[in-house]
């Protein structure tokens, strides 16, 4: 079971709505266009900006999201990457987008998408992709008890 906040998990940004959809279980899908070797459980930070894409207030309105109550600048849930392959057509309806978007992208499949109680706030800012919203970038990881 993981404690909050947990200063060893990684967190990846992503704009709302699609941060509610992955911890809705609707988005088991993310598309990159990057590959990622990471796997197991990340905090999911939502950016401080609510995506506004026509693609993402098709989504809003497809899953009666109110884009304007979404948590913004956040961590907002845990999931975990399961795995990462390329994209097909058929993976749309996975990552809530249309399939010409897909091609030559790369697909992280998400599950067991856990929300936090309440959003919480982040000691770090992010610094790429991927940030460590607890300790200090070049920090060494605390060893866990496993």
């Amino acid at each position: 079971m993981l404690q909050h906040p947990d200063p060893d998990l990684i967190a990846l940004g992503i704009r709302q709505p699609w941060a509610e959809l992955i911890l809705r279980g609707i988005k088991t899908i993310e598309v990159r266009t990057v590959p990622t070797g990471v796997r197991g459980p990340i905090y999911l930070y939502t950016g401080k900006v609510l995506s506004t894409d026509d693609v993402a207030r098709a989504a809003c309105r497809r899953h009666d999201i109110d884009a304007d109550s979404l948590p913004l600048g956040r961590l907002v849930g845990v999931v975990e990457i399961l795995d990462c392959r390329a994209c097909a057509a058929e993976d749309a309806s996975a990552a809530c987008v249309p399939a010409d978007v897909l091609d030559g992208k790369q697909g992280w499949v998400l599950g067991r998408p856990v929300r936090l109680p309440e959003p919480m706030a982040v000691r770090f800012l992010p610094y790429g992709i991927w940030f460590y919203p607890f300790r200090r970038k070049g920090s060494s990881p605390r060893r866990r008890n496993r």
